[in-house]
């Protein structure tokens, strides 16, 4: 199961189902704002946003499921909640594979929130590396604007629901050249759980998961062993 970064849905994740070529049954979380969901209300906290989401994730992965959870940036804190209630209801979580991500506990110093439209979408281009070439068209941009905010809000505002670390083993990524989470940040995920760690690095910057998806499947299915979720 796929959770968003700030601004996506779950189309981006479409592509990745021909690339885990039959290994995994890619299931992209399903938020408001986006794509099927676009006239519905986007969610501006996380904790709402997995509480909202986690009975059709149950329903969807069924009685007797395995499943592994990945999320980048706001998708990873979106997934470490996930976890928690998946795990509460009796789904078997194997693992959490965060991407782009300081700790659940860290937040980040510069922000986005509240910034007029234009030093908005400037502040974000400099996080993420690049610009969304949709955001050029003006209706395009009066339909995006308004998820990335309420998205950047509700991940710049993240405060984790329990102090209490999750029991399932977690995987982190990050660019080599990730200007907006360093290697250090990215290991402090390694305090939220009680289970194993591990830590893996890609080319490229904030978004190296555009050009490396293959990858980070092939990735997901060694740290999982043989076993298809």
């Amino acid at each position: 199961m796929c959770a968003p970064f700030a601004g996506a849905g779950p189309s981006f994740f479409h592509p990745w189902r021909a690339l885990s070529a039959g290994r995994w049954r890619v299931v992209p979380v399903e938020l408001p704002g986006r794509e099927r969901l676009i006239l519905d209300t986007p969610y501006r906290d996380v904790a709402e946003a997995a509480r909202n989401t986690v009975d059709g994730l149950v329903a969807e992965a069924g009685e007797g499921a395995r499943i592994s959870l990945f999320g980048h940036s706001l998708g990873a804190v979106l997934a470490y909640e996930l976890t928690h209630l998946l795990t509460a209801r009796g789904v078997a979580v194997e693992r959490l594979v965060v991407s782009g991500s300081p700790g659940p506990w860290t937040q980040r110093a510069r922000r986005a929130t509240g910034l007029p439209d234009e030093e908005f979408l400037a502040r974000v281009e400099e996080f993420a590396g690049f610009r969304h070439e949709a955001l050029d068209h003006p209706e395009m941009r009066e339909l995006i604007l308004p998820v990335l905010q309420a998205d950047c809000e509700m991940h710049e505002n993240y405060v984790p629901s329990t102090d209490e670390p999750v029991t399932v083993p977690i995987c982190s990524l990050r660019g080599a050249h990730d200007g907006l989470v360093g290697a250090d940040q990215a290991h402090e995920w390694q305090k939220a759980t009680t289970g194993a760690f591990s830590y893996a690095e890609f080319p490229g910057d904030h978004m190296y998961l555009v050009d490396h998806g293959r990858e980070v499947l092939d990735l997901i299915e060694a740290e999982s062993g043989s076993d298809t979720p």
